[in-house]
């Protein structure tokens, strides 16, 4: 076997420039490789690069030595090693990760991506599929369909792969049997047909010895469809056109200001085209302009298609930010701040409602809370469950607020303007991939209404600067104790203020939750926005909750404008709090008997840098209230 050596290798010699012009006008297509565990998908890529002679001498050798040394096909090439980058993947003979090859043939270029079938690697999976124009999902002949081969398949479906190839491989291990390869057909088309996945092509293959893979196979001449290279390349044109058809929008990457002569918009189109003259929107503000210039590096450009990197330079004088979407003015897309998506859940950590994310859409990057999960989709029996969080690997349908408006349209219309990714705010970790369905009807219908009545006014009015006093600690700490001696001094001192303590609140506004994770991150967000609407009356209010964690805390923190949340830490040492326990709760958690209680089985986030911190092992509950309210008089 020779290596790499480019069909039209003939052109380089004679006119380099030449084909570096052809090469970059050929159509390119992004596809995945997937299904179940062992059923060939890195072994086929690999053929696949061998047979359109796509790798290169260096490359070859190795393969030869590793295939000697390590290989599984005795003393033939294992071309799965081409893939397997990892030691763990090679030592184990599976995929962990996402491989990504190149190679291209005369009519085509192409990415491919190997993708993991193991189920605990699923998140690995929707990534790549994420970009991917076609996916070729494997079916070991001897074997079916079968769970995993479900579950991508209906991923791709959510991520809007628009073209599927079933590969039914390994057919040499069942004697090229066209009975095997119609029964394993006919059971993956019903499940296609339930699941709403369209465009389905159907190839009996061999990876290993190369048949339909880039040549016919003699041994399966019943066949009477493309092969595997035919049926990509026919796609990359298919794909290449699809790209360019439809309206014009571009998400603004960066404001190109160089100098006080130049104002551009920079960004790559996500679809249409444009050109100088054009009449634009940018949104969501909703200005119009006209397109002056399309400037590039090479020079300025008479027209930019989807795909293209370049700078927009408008007539006017516009306000645009990065994350904003310049857009055809005819025809725009939909702005709004709360929708109904389909999210997978790819944390270790649960998806929790009510808990405060960080969401890319786009090039917009907005704070997110994910309001109600209406149901989790079984992938296997496609069931609809009732969910109140969301586990690794786990899909919902859930409905999501941003805390501003975006440019969006449905993810089925647009992968650019529908996909969103969750992110941890703390650690900008990529936590979960969102596609919006629709904008919620109450997105549109509500908005803020006017008053008259300022929350400086009510400030005003009562003579003191609103505060939330955010008492913080374990149960036992003595958090509600302090506090109550807080409002005391501040009542007797006659300011106003409003005590939220955690028990309390159960009674009423919360008595419909519980104690799990969710439904303490739910709590703490009911508290915030009643704690911000007192302060917005110009209120002093002191909340007394455990508010185990940080993420919930810096949640309401943001609510308020700056310097009106003040973190209070009752720091009490877990074996104090339990000396304390005057209710019997920790004797009862530590028993087994309650369940999801904080410092024994559901974790405690201490805060990192509280505004006033009490140590209650070295002041009393008196000196602690003096210091809170020494400290407020301070602030004014």
């Amino acid at each position: 076997m020779s290596g790499y050596r480019p069909a039209d290798a003939a052109l380089i010699a004679t006119d380099i420039e030449g084909w570096l012009a052809r090469h970059s006008s050929k159509h390119l297509l992004r596809f995945i490789t997937c299904g179940s565990v062992d059923d060939g998908k890195s072994t086929l890529i690999g053929r696949l690069l061998a047979d359109t002679r796509s790798i290169p001498e260096d490359q070859l050798e190795a393969l030869m030595a590793d295939s000697a040394r390590i290989g599984t096909q005795g003393a033939r090439l294992d071309y799965a090693l081409l893939v397997d980058g990892l030691t763990a993947e090679r030592e184990q003979g599976i995929t962990i990760d996402v491989a990504y090859r190149f190679f291209a043939t005369e009519a085509a270029k192409f990415i491919v991506a190997d993708t993991p079938g193991h189920e605990q690697y699923t998140r690995n999976m929707a990534t790549a599929a994420s970009t991917a124009e076609a996916a070729v999902v494997l079916i070991d002949a001897r074997k079916g369909v079968l769970r995993q081969t479900r579950r991508h398949s209906y991923i791709c479906r959510l991520l809007g792969v628009p073209n599927i190839v079933l590969a039914v491989n390994k057919m040499d291990l069942v004697d090229y049997d066209e009975a095997t390869f119609r029964k394993i057909l006919g059971d993956y088309l019903l499940f296609a047909h339930e699941i709403g996945l369209g465009h389905v092509t159907a190839i009996p293959m061999s990876g290993l010895e190369g048949d339909n893979i880039v040549e016919r196979s003699a041994a399966m001449r019943w066949h009477d469809g493309p092969t595997l290279l035919e049926r990509l390349e026919a796609l990359a044109a298919v794909a290449s056109a699809a790209e360019v058809s439809g309206p014009f929008r571009m998400p603004v990457q960066w404001v190109n200001r160089p100098n006080l002569d130049f104002r551009g918009f920079a960004g790559t189109v996500a679809q249409g085209r444009v050109r100088p003259g054009d009449q634009v929107r940018v949104l969501p503000s909703g200005r119009t302009s006209r397109v002056e210039r399309i400037v590039t590096f090479d020079g300025d450009l008479e027209e930019a298609e989807a795909g293209q990197a370049v700078t927009l330079t408008l007539a006017d004088e516009v306000d645009i930010s990065r994350g904003d979407v310049i857009a055809i003015a005819g025809d725009p897309p939909e702005c709004a701040d709360q929708f109904e998506a389909t999210l997978v859940w790819m944390s270790d950590e649960p998806m929790l409602p009510g808990r405060a994310y960080v969401a890319r859409i786009g090039a917009a990057t907005v704070n997110a809370t994910v309001q109600t999960i209406r149901h989790a989709i079984d992938v296997n029996t496609l069931a609809e469950t009732a969910a109140r969080t969301l586990e690794l690997n786990e899909i919902g349908v859930v409905h999501i607020g941003f805390d501003r408006d975006v440019a969006f349209e449905p993810y089925e219309t647009s992968r650019e303007l529908g996909a969103f990714i969750l992110m941890d705010r703390a650690t900008n970790a990529t936590l979960g991939a969102g596609m919006i369905r629709f904008a919620l009807r109450r997105a549109a219908n509500i908005h803020w209404q006017a008053i008259d009545i300022t929350r400086e006014a009510h400030a005003a009015q009562k003579g003191q600067k609103p505060a939330v006093l955010w008492f913080t600690g374990l149960s036992g700490s003595g958090k509600s104790t302090i506090a109550n001696l807080v409002e005391k001094k501040l009542h007797a001192l006659g300011r106003h203020s409003f005590l939220l303590d955690g028990d309390n609140v159960r009674h009423g506004l919360n008595r419909d939750l519980g104690f799990t994770d969710a439904d303490r991150v739910e709590n703490i967000r009911r508290v915030g926005e009643v704690a911000r609407l007192m302060a917005d009356a110009g209120l002093i209010v002191l909340t007394a909750f455990i508010s185990p964690f940080r993420a919930e805390r810096d949640m309401v923190r943001a609510l308020l404008p700056a310097g009106e949340f003040v973190e209070v830490f009752v720091d009490t040492p877990l074996a104090e709090a339990e000396r304390r326990d005057v209710k019997g709760l920790y004797a009862k958690a530590r028993a087994g008997k309650l369940s999801n209680f904080t410092g024994i089985d559901s974790p405690y986030e201490p805060p990192e840098a509280p505004e006033i911190r009490i140590d209650t092992m070295a002041e009393s509950a008196e000196a602690a209230a003096e210091r809170i309210v020494a400290w407020l008089m301070a602030r004014g």
